[in-house]
């Protein structure tokens, strides 16, 4: 047989053993190709949003130096008119800001201002000179940490609103971020941004992130270079959740949650965040040089979890398309297996009445040998015909009984206690037994239990002649153990009865014990005729013998 012909009939026998395969088979590859589709969607989904993603960090990214790099040129044409001029004015300042610095808010600033360098011990005579420039507001320095120290004050700043007025007098000196931010500038000479700080304009409000950048300004400038004494600083303060709506208004993006981090991103550096949970599975981040200082912003995706519309489009119609293709491949399976399932039946039962005539056949016709088995030994060991009517009529009557035990079992095993029940019946009455039995649970081959309950009979119709059983007082124990897991032990002690003399005739019986059972077990009988009483032990094997179970049912017909 060739090998497509081989394969042939091996998938023809697979189908014929599990006719409803085929509906499930084609069900897993129907699903199987549309999951294949839903996957290779999403991945083309998440690749499409990781560009999305990094088009938008780069562009929010580019949006925050631009705005980074307008508040630092407003600063350096401020640092001008300071460097160029003795005293400016606040009204000259505040027309400076408005001619030079429109539009503040696209740049999420608050406007622009001037920290003036107060040297140690200057600061009354500092406060009193504001006084008699701004005699509108009531000027005076703070915090007074260091009374005699250097300070850094703020002296004007525009527009004029009543925020920026609040901030009037304080000294950025004496504020860690800001005095770093400062000393950081001066060392480089350029505009500096500092760290997240709380605005003096917030002061009193919930906490708003805030960043404040500063430049220098020194008394004249010489060959591009900052010479003579430091004059003040001018700066720009920067809400920075402002400055973050600025640029993404200015990007024209708007993909889904955008954090920016002074520095690592880090919960505790957060500077800004829009509304949002952070997706951890898309997202992407660029470094942002914000006046100088390093700053991240990370954009991720605000789409949840679960699949796309389209995907869910895909996997909605492809799993319907497998289940009808199913239901189709059921319906035509369904007929083919109901047709098949009738010829098996007819093909069975022809094979089961051919087992049962084989069975029977079988067994009828060991039961006749054992009969004439039987009745040619009783005859031969009988004087008369009553003694042989009645020994042949016992022992048939004990392979009866075992017969009936194994067909209740449908002769596929008998339980040794009932093989022992069986044969001592009539000495086990509760009231007044004359019988004992013992022993655990096992299971006895069909032609093993007939030999031990012929043995069983021999046994009993001897001690009822003669021994334990002849007399009231009487009793017969018989107990049994499994020695091995292959064999049985089984004991029979008479014990007060009367004395016993060994035989001098061998009857049929104590040959049938010695020799038939013996040989039917495949195991030695030993038999003791003791003072005390007869005493014997039986070795019986534990087989496994083959189930034979008649199949019972209706007859299967087509659909």
């Amino acid at each position: 047989m060739d090998k497509a012909l081989l394969s042939r009939v091996e998938k023809q026998a697979l189908f014929h053993r599990y006719p409803r395969s085929l509906p499930f088979t084609l069900l897993a590859i129907g699903l199987l190709i549309t999951t294949l589709f839903v996957l290779n969607i999403e991945q083309t989904d998440t690749m499409a949003r990781k560009m999305t993603l990094d088009t938008d960090v780069n562009a929010l990214a580019t949006e925050l130096e631009r705005k980074a790099s307008e508040n630092t040129a407003y600063l350096k044409a401020a640092a001008a008119l300071f460097g160029m001029s003795k005293d400016v004015s606040h009204d000259e300042f505040s027309e400076f800001v408005a001619e030079m610095s429109t539009g503040h808010s696209t740049r999420g600033a608050l406007g622009m201002g001037w920290t003036a360098w107060v040297p140690a011990g200057s600061a009354p005579a500092f406060e009193a000179e504001q006084r008699r420039l701004n005699s509108d507001i009531p000027f005076r320095i703070y915090p007074d940490t260091d009374p005699m120290g250097d300070k850094a004050v703020i002296s004007l700043l525009a527009p004029r609103t009543p925020d920026n007025t609040r901030a009037l007098g304080f000294d950025m000196y004496s504020e860690t971020v800001r005095r770093t931010a400062m000393q950081q500038s001066l060392n480089l000479n350029r505009p500096v941004g500092s760290g997240r700080v709380q605005l003096i304009q917030d002061a009193g409000k919930p906490p708003v992130s805030g960043v404040l950048i500063f430049l220098p300004v020194y008394g004249r400038q010489e060959l591009g270079r900052s010479v003579g004494p430091l004059k003040g600083f001018i700066y720009t303060p920067v809400r920075v959740p402002e400055l973050l709506g600025t640029a993404i208004t200015g990007a024209h993006r708007n993909t889904g949650r955008v954090a920016i981090y002074d520095g690592q991103p880090d919960p505790a550096r957060l500077l800004a965040a829009t509304p949002g949970d952070f997706n951890e599975n898309e997202f992407s981040r660029a470094k942002v040089d914000f006046a100088g200082r390093e700053w991240t912003i990370v954009v991720s995706a605000n789409r949840g979890a679960g699949l796309t519309r389209i995907s869910l489009l895909v996997l909605g119609l492809g799993t319907l398309i497998s289940l009808l293709v199913m239901a189709v491949a059921w319906l035509v399976t369904s007929r083919a297996a109901e047709d098949r399932k009738v010829l098996e039946w007819l093909t069975d039962q022809a094979a089961l009445r051919t087992s049962l005539t084989r069975e029977l056949n079988h067994r009828v016709k060991n039961t006749l040998a054992n009969v004439l088995s039987i009745v040619a030994l009783t005859r031969r060991r009988t004087r008369d015909i009553d003694e042989f009517a009645d020994g042949l009529s016992g022992r048939l009557r004990a392979l009866s009984a075992t017969h009936d035990i194994l067909s209740q079992r449908e002769w596929t095993n008998a339980l040794v206690a009932d093989v022992v029940q069986s044969e001592l019946a009539p000495y086990l009455d509760p009231e007044d037994p004359h019988a004992e039995i013992a022993g655990p649970d096992a299971l006895l081959a069909p032609n093993d239990a007939m030999s031990l309950g012929l043995a069983l009979h021999e046994l009993a119709t001897n001690a009822a002649k003669y021994g334990a059983l002849s007399v009231p007082d009487g009793k017969v124990s018989v107990t049994w153990d499994i020695i091995s897991p292959d064999r049985l032990s089984v004991s029979w002690r008479e014990h007060g009865g009367p004395p016993v003399i060994a035989p001098t005739r061998r009857g049929f019986g104590l040959e049938l014990i010695e020799k038939i059972v013996s040989q039917e077990l495949d195991a030695p009988v030993d038999l003791s005729f003791d003072s005390n009483g007869v005493t014997c032990k039986l070795v019986v094997p534990l087989r496994s013998p083959r189930e034979f179970t008649i199949r019972t049912g209706p007859i299967p017909t087509p659909a």
